[in-house]
């Protein structure tokens, strides 16, 4: 059985959905094929903290440059949508009880600043110092860009006076917030269906290529679709899709786990921000815990000093209880694999992470609600870069190594990505997400100074 389809984009993740959009709606190509084995936005886009923010480190402007074009995006659909998926803009909140790093904290905030991501007002309790504006519950308009950075500690306390009182200053990123990535998805894709985008639930097991050109794509079942362009969306089995255009791509996958419990007590107020502490610690074990843990090796390691990171935000409306906790303290590099390899004590460890930054949610620590864990992978290279352009393979194209921010970058990753299929005008950033930059001596040596990768 044959068939055909002008642009056969594998991956019906937030990343091929936002191609296909671009595609079909603002780009008016009616024969675009969606494949995916799985139902669409079901393998990671749903795993997400569903976030975003255009406060992103260098070097260069890139990367803030990409996620306000994004942002730009996603504020034009909640609009034109009457905000289907529900966008805010309470920002993200980094707190250090640390005054030492104040100095590094100011002047990366001042670089991030002058790449674009808006202006940084310093808050310090002097008399010049500027008004600080908390930010709205609901919506997304009439907020502030930009940052503020706070200095004054009965400022920050005034504001978010369910902190610690150990914080000593706070960065607010003010163009940031979350949404429903269901929702959004689910609207980007109604809209690419309705302007001739089809959705195939299949596996693709073979890219027929012939003198280095896209002929056809072969399903799992037999089939065959003949096609001269092939977009690889395939979020974490983005290498094993490449393989199939003998194409290895320079990515590798870490695992990310994410729980949920029910803030009955209030702790984490529904108004608040995205709250990240950036500080290292040691988790606040009693003696007796301490004495049991330290006997076994394999339990040991929870004695050690953990990462900065630690993160949390509310989840639903104003009458839900949800509160989303999530920390990388250990890392993990390897193969995606389905069903996830989940640890179960994960959300206890960083419901005591959180204690540090919040420290009523040590009353969680014996009698907390049974908790929600998921999670997935963040695909990346190795400078947590993102490849959206084309491949060696004439016809064939790849977006993805989204990383942790693929629902925030989606929006302007589509774009970019049906910019090249398309050869139109392509924004000044589009070099630095090519496959292409690898060819280039002095951006691999540029690599290895990367500091910042840019995830909480």
């Amino acid at each position: 059985m044959t068939s055909s389809a002008e642009i056969v984009i594998c991956g019906a993740g937030i990343a091929g959905i936002s191609t296909a959009y671009h595609l079909s709606v603002k780009h008016g190509i009616t024969n675009v094929l969606l494949v995916d084995e799985r139902p669409p936005l079901s393998l990671t886009s749903d795993k997400s903290t569903e976030c975003y923010r255009n406060w992103w480190p260098g070097p260069g402007n890139a990367m803030v440059e990409l996620m306000n074009r994004s942002i730009d995006l996603m504020e034009n659909l909640a609009h034109e949508s009457d905000n289907v998926f529900n966008l805010s803009r309470r920002g993200y909140l980094y707190l250090t009880g640390d005054a030492s790093k104040i100095p590094e904290m100011r002047a990366e905030a001042q670089r991030i600043s002058a790449a674009g991501a808006g202006p940084l007002r310093i808050h310090d309790g002097s008399a010049g110092s500027s008004t600080y504006l908390p930010a709205a519950a609901e919506g997304f308009t009439d907020q502030p860009d930009g940052a503020d950075l706070i200095l004054d500690p009965d400022l920050l306390r005034e504001n978010f006076p369910y902190l610690t009182s150990n914080a000593v200053a706070g960065l607010h990123i003010r163009r940031a917030g979350w949404f429903s990535a269901q929702q959004l998805g689910a609207y980007l894709l109604s809209q690419a269906r309705s302007h001739g985008t089809q959705f195939l639930n299949a596996r693709i097991s073979e890219v027929e290529i012939r003198q280095n050109r896209v002929q056809a794509v072969h399903l799992q079942d037999g089939r065959r679709i003949e096609t001269q362009h092939f977009v690889n969306a395939a979020g974490p089995l983005l290498k094993e899709a490449g393989q199939m255009l003998g194409v290895d791509l320079p990515i590798f996958s870490e695992l990310h786990l994410k729980a949920a419990f029910k803030d009955t007590l209030g702790i984490v107020p529904r108004q608040a921000p995205l709250l990240i502490w950036t500080d290292p610690q040691r988790l606040p074990w009693t003696q007796e815990e301490r004495q049991f843990l330290s006997k076994e090796q394999d339990t040991r390691w929870l004695l050690d000093e953990f990462p900065p990171g630690v993160h949390t935000r509310p989840e639903g409306g104003q009458d839900s209880p949800v509160v989303l906790m999530l920390w990388e303290y250990r890392v993990r590099e390897l193969e995606p694999v389905f069903p996830l390899p989940l640890d179960h004590s994960y959300p206890d460890i960083v419901l005591r992470g959180l204690a540090a930054m919040l420290p009523g949610l040590s009353s969680y620590f014996e009698k907390s609600s049974r908790p929600v864990l998921d999670g997935g992978y963040y695909t990346r290279t190795r400078e947590n870069r993102p490849l959206i352009g084309p491949l060696p393979v004439q016809g064939a194209y790849v977006i993805g190594a989204l990383s942790g921010f693929g629902l925030m970058s989606a929006c302007a990753a589509g774009e970019l990505l049906a910019a090249h299929l398309i050869q139109t005008k392509l924004p000044s950033y589009a070099n630095a997400f090519s496959l292409e930059r690898y060819n280039d001596p002095g951006y691999l040596r540029s690599i290895e100074s990367i500091q910042a990768t840019g995830q909480l």
